[in-house]
C-alpha cells in the first residue's frame, strides 16, 4: 500500500467558503498516507502533529498581527494546537471570553465582525500549505 502512495497524492484544493463560514484546505489522499505511516512507524503519529503544529504556527503570527489590540490580552491568547488531523488555531480563553464576539461581532451590543483568524488564514494560505508540503514529504521521505 505504502510503495503506491507518491508525490503525486499531495494535490492541494483550498475551499474557502464566504466570510463567516468555515475554511477548509484539503489534501487529497492524506488519509491514505497517514495510515499507511502510521503502520510502519508509531512516531509517525507526532511527525503529524508536529507538522500541522509548524503549518499553523503561520496562521498564529499573522492573526497576531492583524488582532484588534485594546489591551493585549486577546492577542496573547492566540495559539496554535498539535493535532494529529491537520493543524488548528485558536483565540480566547475563560479569562478572555471576548475573543468570539470580537471575531464574529455581535449585533445586539453593536460589536462589528472582525474576522482576524479568517483574514490571517487568507493571507497566508499559500505558505501553511507548502509548510505542510514539505513536512509531510519530509515524513514520507523518512519513514518509507
Amino acid at each position: 500500500m505504502a510503495e503506491n502512495i507518491n508525490k503525486q497524492i499531495f494535490r492541494h484544493v483550498y475551499a474557502a467558503q464566504n466570510r463567516g463560514k468555515n475554511i477548509a484546505i484539503e489534501i487529497e489522499g492524506l488519509h491514505k498516507l497517514r495510515r499507511a505511516l502510521i503502520k510502519l512507524d508509531d512516531a509517525a503519529r507526532d511527525d503529524f502533529k508536529q507538522a500541522g503544529y509548524q503549518a499553523a504556527e503561520i496562521v498564529v503570527d499573522e492573526a497576531k498581527r492583524l488582532v484588534p489590540v485594546r489591551s493585549g490580552r486577546l492577542g496573547k491568547t492566540i495559539r496554535a494546537h498539535k493535532v494529529v488531523s491537520g493543524a488548528k488555531v485558536s483565540a480566547g480563553r475563560t479569562t478572555v471570553p471576548y475573543a468570539g464576539p470580537i471575531h464574529f461581532g455581535w449585533a445586539r451590543r453593536n460589536i462589528r465582525p472582525n474576522p482576524f483568524l479568517y483574514d490571517a488564514a487568507d493571507n497566508r494560505v499559500n505558505d501553511v500549505m507548502n509548510e505542510y508540503f514539505d513536512q509531510m514529504y519530509e515524513i514520507w521521505n523518512r519513514n518509507v
